[in-house]
């Protein structure tokens, strides 16, 4: 590209190549001591190339120009806006308009080299030896050995997987080997069915503990406490068979307090005890929402379908709306998909299943500003315990903590309440009563109520395993505590229940 010459001579503008501004100067252009200072003055020449004779050379590597200057021509630098003293810019002014954008046209921005300025497209910094690193992937900062592994689209990656730490980096996944979880323990009661069941004798020795003056709690301590709730069931019906009289209203009759309370749950049926202690929970003012929390948590579809079945006949009530009038908010939904008892249940684990709606509950929570609370609602209510247990694994090796530290800090009040119950089922069922039971009676006064309810549902069930959790993790027994907390015929049939034979 060249430029008129306004002033006629050789050696006048444009320069000469290689050199600026050109050897006997620009016609009129002062020289010497006089002359203006150079413009480029300002930028040392060193070291990008050596000063030749009577101006800057445009040698390759060259003095680049700043981000957003006007593009080198070939042979040197282009004039500044307003052009040489006395040099009239062609019209249209100058420079003429070059594509727009990187790279530089022939001659102007020196190519690349290896380490060097100027950055990569699209790429922030530029990668200098010792520099910062580029962004690789629109991401940053990028993987290098030791640094944090990149985000490709996004971190974490959406792929159904978690992000992979990338070779030399301090991020090491998985955490848990999910294909190694040992299966989920089975539960063994200490209540079990009498080995020489006798209904009929069990029924004599009953009305003598009853009638006349004055109550035989032992004896009903002793029938009670050691027969299965099938067992109990029989004694009640040939009870009246043979007396013509109620036994619960036998019951209710001779005992009072705590005992009574845990006597006359022993003897409905498991169904018939949920559906009492959800009706308790809701009925009057205010509600017991841990109650519910605690049934709807941990039950069976079969169990739940039972419970209602007895909550429509025993109340003449529905469950589901009672439920709905009773809560609010999102709570109230969680409660409301519990109690349709429609798990999956009975289906193998599907590994990869776990890692996507392992990656959804991080992205509904730990990864947004807010809480999806229906995501983790539409999770935690519909897959198997099984599931739901590769679920949190996944979720650790994604989000380098468990899903019940982000319930705590994305959640608050009954909807917390609530999820964490979830996970404390599907991460250690047993742990959760175990701490149910500790909380009913640590501090002053004891929480009667859940204490008798945690008991009498569990001791046919998982009471075993529960007392081994709570030595594990509380350091002493649950008898002991027992023992400390209640007292007389309610204490002994309590010790009895959970002690077994």
């Amino acid at each position: 590209m060249s430029y008129p010459n306004p002033y006629g001579a050789p050696g006048g503008y444009p320069p000469q190549p290689g050199a600026y501004p050109p050897q006997g100067g620009y016609p009129g252009y002062p020289t010497g001591p006089t002359a203006m200072p150079d413009p480029y003055q300002a930028y040392p020449a060193q070291p990008y190339g050596a000063p030749q004779p009577g101006g800057y050379p445009a040698q390759p590597g060259g003095y680049p120009p700043q981000p957003g200057g006007y593009p080198a021509q070939p042979g040197g630098y282009a004039p500044q806006p307003g052009g040489y003293p006395g040099y009239s810019a062609p019209p249209g002014g100058y420079p003429p308009a070059q594509p727009a954008g990187y790279p530089p046209q022939p001659g102007g921005y020196p190519a690349p080299q290896a380490g060097g300025y100027p950055p990569q497209p699209g790429a922030y910094p530029p990668a200098q030896g010792g520099a910062y690193p580029p962004a690789q992937g629109g991401a940053y900062p990028p993987a290098q050995g030791g640094a944090y592994p990149p985000a490709q689209g996004g971190y974490p990656q959406a792929q159904g997987g978690y992000p992979q730490a990338q070779p030399g980096a301090s991020y090491q996944t998985p955490i848990i080997n999910t294909a190694s979880l040992p299966p989920m323990p089975k539960g063994q009661g200490t209540v079990k069915p009498y080995p020489s069941f006798n209904v009929e004798e069990d029924c004599k020795i009953l009305r003598k503990a009853m009638k006349g003056i004055g109550t035989d709690e032992k004896a009903i301590i002793d029938i009670l406490s050691t027969r299965s709730n099938d067992q109990r069931q029989k004694i009640k019906l040939m009870f009246k068979t043979m007396y013509g009289k109620d036994l619960i209203s036998e019951l209710k009759s001779e005992l009072s307090g705590h005992f009574e309370q845990a006597v006359l749950g022993l003897m409905m049926t498991p169904a018939e005890y949920d559906a009492d202690q959800l009706r308790a929970a809701m009925k009057g003012a205010g509600t017991n929402e841990s109650c519910l929390i605690e049934i709807l948590c941990t039950r069976t579809n079969s169990e739940i379908a039972a419970l209602k079945a007895s909550y429509k006949l025993k109340f003449s009530r529905d469950l589901e709306k009672d439920l709905s009038n009773e809560t609010s908010g999102h709570f109230k939904r969680l409660v409301v998909a519990l109690s349709t008892g429609n798990r999956v249940e009975g289906q193998p684990v599907n590994p990869q299943k776990a890692k996507s709606d392992a990656m959804e509950l991080y992205q509904a929570g730990e990864k947004m500003l807010g809480t999806d609370e229906s995501k983790f609602n539409q999770i935690l209510c519909s897959q198997s315990f099984e599931q739901l247990r590769l679920v949190c694994a996944e979720y650790r090796n994604i989000a380098h903590k468990g899903l019940d530290q982000s319930i705590r800090s994305e959640m608050s009040g009954d909807l917390e309440s609530g999820m964490l119950a979830v996970v404390k089922c599907v991460e250690n069922k047993h742990g959760f009563f175990a701490e149910k039971l500790y909380r009913s009676m640590k501090g002053a006064g004891t929480k009667d109520d859940t204490l008798v309810r945690i008991i009498v549902s569990r001791c046919e069930v998982d009471m075993v395993q529960i007392k081994q959790e709570f030595q594990k993790q509380f350091g002493t027994t649950l008898e002991a505590m027992i023992q400390g907390d209640t007292s007389g015929d309610y204490m002994r049939l309590l010790l009895a229940l959970v002690a077994g034979r």
